[in-house]
């Protein structure tokens, strides 16, 4: 399982590095990173998306210490794009119509700060975008509820294990059964309504 994970980091660094010139990054945190996967990987001009962990004080974390709880970091995905065919801004608007921002510590029916919400900016001008987006939606949003998703700086991301890279893909029926019995896409469509079916 190591192997494995080192691979995946290996082809994380390689990633970057081959793509330095015209690629950057972004990191999301949005409940269970299966599906984090799922909503960035259809987006044109996303080059790749890697699960994994961040906002923790563990090095290294498996995901079985993770889901315990005990590491303090959350499932996220680390999205790597092309600028000049998608712009950050409009990965915020995948962000936030993909998630529900009005809870703390949970999303939909995973439960605990493992699964918590936020934007984890690279740089101040992904800052200052975050919070022009937060600010657009606290406008727009056509629910009452505040929204509650931090914003912070990124900090050392863990790719998950191998098993857990484009899970959606993988294992298309268990991950069909796992996102029906949360009820992810009925409150997200509870919650941003028109938003998320328009054209």
């Amino acid at each position: 399982m190591l192997t494995a994970r080192l691979l995946v980091a290996a082809y994380l660094a390689g990633a970057a590095v081959a793509c330095a010139q015209t690629s950057a990054q972004a990191t999301f945190a949005m409940g269970c990173f299966w599906c984090a996967e799922e909503a960035f990987e259809k987006v044109p001009g996303v080059l790749s998306v890697v699960s994994g962990y961040t906002g923790g004080h563990k090095r290294n974390p498996t995901y079985e210490e993770v889901v315990a709880g005990t590491t303090g970091h959350t499932e996220a995905v680390r999205v790597t794009y092309d600028p000049a065919r998608v712009s950050y801004e409009e990965l915020l608007d995948v962000f936030w119509l993909n998630h529900d921002p009005t809870a703390i510590d949970r999303q939909f029916c995973d439960h605990g700060s493992q699964y918590r919400p936020a934007i984890f900016f690279h740089n101040p001008e992904q800052r200052r975008a975050a919070q022009a987006s937060r600010s657009k939606y606290e406008r727009i949003k056509p629910f009452k509820q505040p929204i509650r998703t931090p914003i912070e700086e990124v900090g050392e991301f863990w790719p998950a294990e191998e098993y857990h890279q484009d899970y959606y893909r993988k294992n298309p029926a268990r991950y069909r059964f796992y996102v029906a019995g949360c009820g992810r896409y009925e409150r997200l469509d509870e919650l941003w309504g028109r938003l998320r079916r328009k054209p």
